[in-house]
C-alpha cells in the first residue's frame, strides 16, 4: 500500500506543477482518461498532453489526494480535494471528488471519475467558465 500511496501522491504532485512530461511518464501509452472540464475520454499520452494544455490555458486547477484505497483488480480510490480557480484566481469549485484508478504494471492505465454517472459531460467542477476566458471545444 505505501508504494501506492507514494505513486498515486507523485502523480498529483507533478500534475499541480504542471509537469507534464513527468506525468506521463507515469502512464502506459494506451492510458484512459476523462475530460473533465470538456466531457468524454482521450487514449494516449499525446491525447492527454493536448487535452491539459488546452484545460491549463482556461482553468488553474488544484487536487490533492485525502484519502487513498487500494482494491482488487488493480483499482486505487481516491478521495481528493479539488480547487478549480480560473486563471485570474477567482474560485469556481472547491469540493471534495473521487478519482478511481486502474493502475498495471506500476503505472496508470487508466483514471475514472467516481462520483459522476454521466462522464459525457464536462464535470460540474469545471461548469463555470471564466468570464474573461474563452471556451474551446474537444
Amino acid at each position: 500500500m505505501e508504494d501506492t500511496k507514494a505513486f498515486i501522491e507523485q502523480a498529483y504532485s507533478v500534475f499541480n506543477k504542471r509537469d507534464i512530461d513527468s506525468a506521463l511518464a507515469l502512464m502506459t501509452q494506451d492510458v484512459s482518461w476523462p475530460k473533465a472540464s470538456e466531457g468524454g475520454k482521450v487514449v494516449g499520452k499525446e491525447e492527454i498532453r493536448a487535452y491539459w494544455t488546452r484545460q491549463w490555458g482556461e482553468f488553474d486547477p488544484h487536487v490533492e489526494p485525502l484519502a487513498i484505497t487500494e482494491e482488487d483488480g488493480g483499482k486505487t480510490r481516491v478521495r481528493v480535494h479539488q480547487v478549480v480557480k480560473s486563471l485570474q484566481g477567482a474560485v469556481l469549485s472547491d469540493s471534495e471528488v473521487l478519482h478511481v484508478f486502474t493502475v498495471n504494471r506500476g503505472l496508470i492505465a487508466a483514471m475514472d471519475l467516481g462520483d459522476e454517472a454521466d462522464t459525457t459531460g464536462p464535470s460540474a467542477a469545471f461548469a463555470h467558465r471564466s468570464k474573461l476566458g474563452t471556451h474551446r471545444g474537444a
